[in-house]
């Protein structure tokens, strides 16, 4: 049978917590990192959000304009739930489905009051618009400029309210990039209107 041995005190592990002093500087480190980080995080999501929602909006722009080919004022009657009912399946955009009245972008804003998506009729029904409320600094030159290939007009109502394209002015305004940017304002503060005819 086996003796029993027993191991001397000095090489026993000491058993020690950390200090509150330890855990309050470590906690300190984390706070600090969490509230630089954290913003900067939601950005980079946001902005990587924004071609998906422009490509939805871009097949939705391209689809009405199609179906309204040959129609004099196609647009009458034109509204969100109409935005609503082609986006229901969209994982993209978040559709009330309840109601069909809703539709959130996820650009900003809370997605119930705020950043949501409008659409109306312009001009008796010869145009519609595509209105965004509540965009993020982060997506709005970026949306902008995907949405203005299908956008005879584009209106930023942000640091100023400025038409960055308009087809249809005299002289043309032809879509500039930078002046898209230098309208967009920081926070989830934007409006964008896109005009599609």
């Amino acid at each position: 049978m086996a003796a029993h041995r027993s191991i001397p005190s000095s090489s026993r592990r000491r058993q020690a917590g950390f200090s509150l002093v330890e855990v309050s500087i470590v906690t300190a480190i984390v706070l600090i990192v969490s509230i630089i980080g954290i913003p900067a995080i939601n950005s980079y999501v946001v902005e990587n959000k924004v071609p998906r929602v422009a490509g939805e909006l871009q097949r939705y722009a391209t689809r009405t304009k199609a179906n309204a080919q040959g129609v004099s004022n196609p647009y009458v009657g034109i509204d969100t739930g109409n935005l609503a009912r082609a986006m229901r399946s969209s994982s993209i955009l978040a559709v009330d489905a309840a109601q069909l009245s809703r539709v959130a972008h996820g650009l900003g804003g809370n997605g119930t009051s705020t950043g949501l998506i409008a659409i109306a009729p312009e001009d008796n029904g010869a145009r519609f618009v595509v209105t965004l409320d509540a965009v993020s600094d982060a997506a709005c030159p970026g949306l902008a400029s995907i949405l203005q290939r299908v956008a005879g007009r584009i209106r930023v109502t942000g640091a100023t309210g400025t038409v960055v394209k308009d087809e249809l002015a005299t002289p043309a305004v032809a879509y500039s990039p930078l002046a898209a940017e230098r309208a967009c304002s920081t926070g989830d503060t934007n409006t964008l209107a896109f005009t599609v005819w």
